[in-house]
């Protein structure tokens, strides 16, 4: 969860005033306070979801009056300049309290009633420029490069000002085998992200974040029904299909370095998708050069296994807006005051813009389930 005020926790929890404001950077800058040109807000949302490439999308309606982008260096363009939104509250103090969404990069504006009609600006994160930029020749990183190195070299050919943050010293070790990428920039920075068990994405503050996956045990926020509670709706699903139970990790290389291996399988005999229980065994494969020993085969199983876990429970919700709220979090979810809580993951969000809408998302349930490794 984005970082806010307890104040803040406790007034989204019921009706309150919310305020949002967009501005448009025609610079690459990093942070929550940018330097930049204010539009107006007539409507929209950002979408977050931890399963897409591109993990924040941005819709916004805006004012059309003189700002339809005849050249190439108008505001609304789209070749290169960002929006950056936020969302927030302000207290009865009159004080406000922001809540960053991130930088979006503008995809294309749309307007359906020229010259002065509103303008609908798509936007993406800046994930879209990474997939976009696929290499012009093929790139090769030598065994004694270190992971932040090649993917500092993938990221900053495209961004040079860009801020790689990782959670660990991950960073610091060393490849191990010669890796090259042909043409897929992308495809490249995924490999080397998922084969240390990691996940990565573009934060809030524009940063380029790189981590273990957050704990799917420990609830950061509470959605619920009834009294005090924020929950509007809730739909649930039960389904198996796309449902693994067990990854199996494998690396491969063309030098003489020994095959890596590693296995991770849901362990919980209570849990619905038990390995060795009715469910069934539904194993899913991966395979990198870039795992070269088996505990880090093993670390990239469990990772990939922690995003499939609880599945087979999927609920849609919407409930009154939390903008700190992104994919990841786990929370815990109760339909009425007669039933009983279940902690969830959230695996995406909806964040409107504007005060008549509802938060809107989907988890997945993670109860009862225990990664175990063999």
């Amino acid at each position: 969860m984005r970082p806010v005020s307890d104040a803040f926790l406790t007034t989204v929890r019921s009706s309150y005033s919310m305020v949002a404001r967009a501005r448009v950077c025609e610079t690459y800058q990093t942070g929550t306070d940018p330097d930049g040109t204010s539009i107006e807000i007539y409507g929209g949302d950002v979408v977050i979801d931890g399963t897409a490439d591109i993990r924040s999308t941005l819709s916004l309606d805006t004012t059309g009056v003189a700002m339809w982008p005849t050249r190439t260096n108008r505001l609304l363009a789209p070749y290169g300049n960002e929006v950056f939104v936020e969302r927030g509250v302000q207290y009865g103090n009159g004080t406000r309290e922001w809540v960053s969404l991130g930088y979006f990069r503008i995809v294309s504006p749309d307007q359906g009633n020229p010259p002065d009609g509103p303008i609908s600006l798509t936007c993406a994160d800046r994930m879209k420029g990474i997939v976009r930029a696929r290499l012009l020749n093929p790139v090769q990183f030598l065994p004694t490069d270190t992971f932040g190195s090649a993917v500092s070299s993938l990221v900053l050919d495209v961004y040079p000002l860009a801020t790689i943050e990782w959670d660990d010293a991950t960073n610091l070790e060393t490849l191990g085998r010669t890796v090259a990428a042909e043409d897929d920039r992308y495809a490249c920075l995924v490999d080397l992200v998922t084969s240390r068990g990691k996940i990565f994405y573009w934060d809030h503050r524009g940063v380029l974040v790189i981590k273990d996956l957050p704990s799917a045990t420990d609830p950061v926020y509470d959605i619920t029904a009834g009294r005090g509670g924020v929950l509007v709706a809730a739909s649930r699903t039960l389904t198996s299909e796309g449902v693994y139970n067990a990854v199996v990790a494998t690396g491969e290389a063309g030098d003489e370095t020994p095959p890596a291996r590693g296995v991770a399988y849901d362990a919980n005999p209570d849990s619905p998708t038990y390995f060795y229980g009715p469910f069934g065994q539904c194993p899913r494969f991966y395979s990198s050069p870039l795992l070269f020993s088996d505990d880090a085969a093993t670390q990239a199983a469990r990772t990939i296994l922690g995003r499939e876990l609880g599945l087979p429970y999927n609920v849609s919700f919407s409930a009154i807006c939390n903008p700190a709220l992104e994919p990841y979090d786990a929370v815990r979810v109760r339909y009425s005051n007669r039933s009983g809580a279940e902690t969830h993951v959230i695996e995406s969000i909806t964040i409107p813009l504007t005060a008549d809408a509802a938060m809107s998302g989907t988890t997945r349930e993670q109860t009862l389930t225990t990664v175990g490794t063999l």
